[in-house]
């Protein structure tokens, strides 16, 4: 192609975080560029922050029905949505931008609800458009060498997985002082029916079945609401049985103290097991019954082809977060652009969270919210 994408996004205006992340992330490849945007569900805040952004006023949109509209009826309109809003506005916001042709990237969890989410199945579906989810974990090179070494049989018959995603930011009743991210977090109104486990929980459900590449069959899950007074739970514990046989353990909290972001997975199969976590990224380490355990690193000899395809940096250089969630990023616009052109992509570049893992995501979080409530029949399907 002879330009950049062109991407709308919807959400993540002044005070927001995620928002942020999703702009510097879309545009670490010089593929993308932001240049629409209708970035608060306040008109006027919507308004001010597209002005922060240096968007022009013509695609500065107060609403984001007025901004898919607008830039649908544009010959250089927007070429997708990123939707980087609160959990309840990702339905309503994706589905009127598939409807109107525009194809679109979507924050996690996809919906508020199962339903939401068939209902955006069928609709991605139904119009051939390109969806993305920002299980922005799944783009770690060594999340994918894990994946790799999984899928071609280095550690036999998976039989065992314990995953977890300890945060301790709301360990206090941060939400009673109005701090935003803990608001609207708290409140099923538009977090959904799952606090932390829906937050975070996902992505760790989502990490499992990426790298083991076996789905969840049942669970039976344990949530806990610690703060008094807070609306969702802050803490969960879940049992999995995965499809094929293999066992696992789920831990997801937001009221672990003095814990940041320490999500890790350990995998254990027949004949070895390996383990990552998320605050040492560019390490895999790999366990053997009758050899020391082996540490690999990226950009070293002998990593998988994908994982070279998704390092960015020579080895010793500190890749992280941004990277990850860019990698999707990019790997959704290499797409993008090869149906533009009319040539079939990359077969690495296919490999980003679609509408299908969103809706695996609502299943999940159903059944952990299912299972908590009835204390009969704790084991539940998905």
């Amino acid at each position: 192609m002879k330009r950049r994408l062109r991407m709308a996004m919807v959400g993540g205006g002044r005070d927001a975080f995620i928002g942020a992340v999703h702009r510097m992330a879309a545009g670490l490849d010089g593929r993308i560029d932001l240049v629409a945007g209708a970035l608060s569900s306040t008109p006027e805040k919507s308004l001010a922050s597209g002005r922060d952004l240096l968007l022009p006023d013509d695609r500065n949109y107060p609403t984001f029905e007025e901004l898919i509209d607008g830039e649908t009826g544009r010959d250089d309109g927007a070429d997708f949505v990123s939707i980087v809003t609160p959990n309840h506005m990702h339905f309503p916001v994706a589905e009127r931008a598939l409807r109107a042709g525009l194809h679109v990237v979507c924050d996690k969890p996809m919906t508020l609800d199962v339903r939401e989410a068939e209902q955006l199945v069928e609709t991605v579906e139904t119009s051939g458009l390109l969806f993305a989810l920002t299980h922005n974990y799944t783009g770690y090179p060594m999340v994918k060498e894990a994946r790799e070494r999984v899928a071609r049989g280095d550690l036999g018959r998976i039989r065992k997985v314990v995953v977890e995603y300890p945060q301790g930011w709301l360990a206090e009743d941060l939400e009673s002082t109005g701090q935003k991210q803990a608001n609207w977090r708290t409140d099923p109104a538009r977090s959904g029916a799952a606090g932390c486990m829906g937050d975070i929980g996902t992505h760790a459900a989502n990490l499992a079945e990426y790298i083991t590449g076996l789905p969840i069959e049942e669970l039976c899950a344990d949530l806990t609401t610690f703060v008094p007074g807070r609306q969702l739970d802050d803490d969960g514990n879940v049992l999995i049985r995965f499809e094929g046989g293999a066992r696992g353990v789920l831990y997801a909290s937001q009221v672990s103290i003095d814990e940041e972001n320490a999500l890790a997975i350990r995998v254990y199969g027949e004949r070895g097991g390996l383990e990552w976590h998320q605050e040492e990224p560019n390490t895999l380490q790999l366990k053997w019954p009758d050899r020391p355990r082996e540490t690999m690193r990226t950009s070293g000899q002998g990593v998988a082809e994908i994982t070279a395809y998704n390092t960015r940096l020579p080895a010793g250089h500190p890749e992280g977060f941004l990277e990850a969630f860019a990698n999707i990023y990019r790997n959704f616009a290499d797409c993008l652009i090869a149906r533009l052109e009319g040539v079939e992509p990359p077969e690495a570049a296919r490999d980003f969270p679609t509408v299908h893992d969103g809706a695996r995501g609502m299943r999940f979080i159903d059944a952990v919210t299912r299972s908590t409530r009835d204390d009969q029949s704790k084991w539940t399907r998905l």
